[in-house]
């Protein structure tokens, strides 16, 4: 069940972030805050997906829309967008995000999220290799997965 508090939250970061831009406040823009903010924490979707639910759900809302309203939620921190290998661009919810890790199979192609604190340790290592105050990264690891009719398994 979607948090109310957090989704208006993430409305009123992003009509901030639209007023300083001096971009548009549309319903539009705020229905996509809506189904994504609906859905589980750790549910990553793509453009597609995204609007086959709000048609489902009566929006009247093109792909452009989706797209660009996405766009602005990367860059108001609302949304964070993966690019997993040929796959489309993936978007999940960033009010509540917690830094994690992906692995991906090659075969069903699922995605599945992981923390390990000894990545931390090791991007702290090479930062101080390298002279550098490591801000942030992305791991992703591709594997065969060995669960049984593997590759007939829906995707996430």
């Amino acid at each position: 069940m979607a948090d109310k508090a957090l989704i208006e939250k993430a409305k009123k970061i992003f009509e901030n972030f639209l007023t300083k831009q001096g971009s548009r406040k549309t319903p539009e823009r705020f229905s996509v805050i809506d189904e994504l903010y609906s859905l589980p924490e750790d549910e990553h979707m793509d453009v597609e997906g995204l609007f086959l639910s709000m048609r489902n759900k009566g929006y009247t809302i093109s792909r452009a829309t989706i797209y660009n309203t996405l766009d602005l939620l990367v860059e108001s921190g609302l949304a964070v967008k993966h690019q997993f290998k040929d796959k489309v661009a993936l978007y999940e919810q960033a009010l509540t995000y917690k830094h994690h890790d992906h692995h991906v199979c090659n075969q069903c192609r699922k995605i599945r999220e992981f923390s390990d604190p000894k990545i931390n340790e090791i991007k702290e290592e090479i930062g101080k290799t390298f002279r550098s105050a490591i801000k942030t990264h992305s791991l992703v690891l591709y594997g065969d997965c060995e669960i049984i009719n593997c590759g007939n398994l829906q995707e996430i």
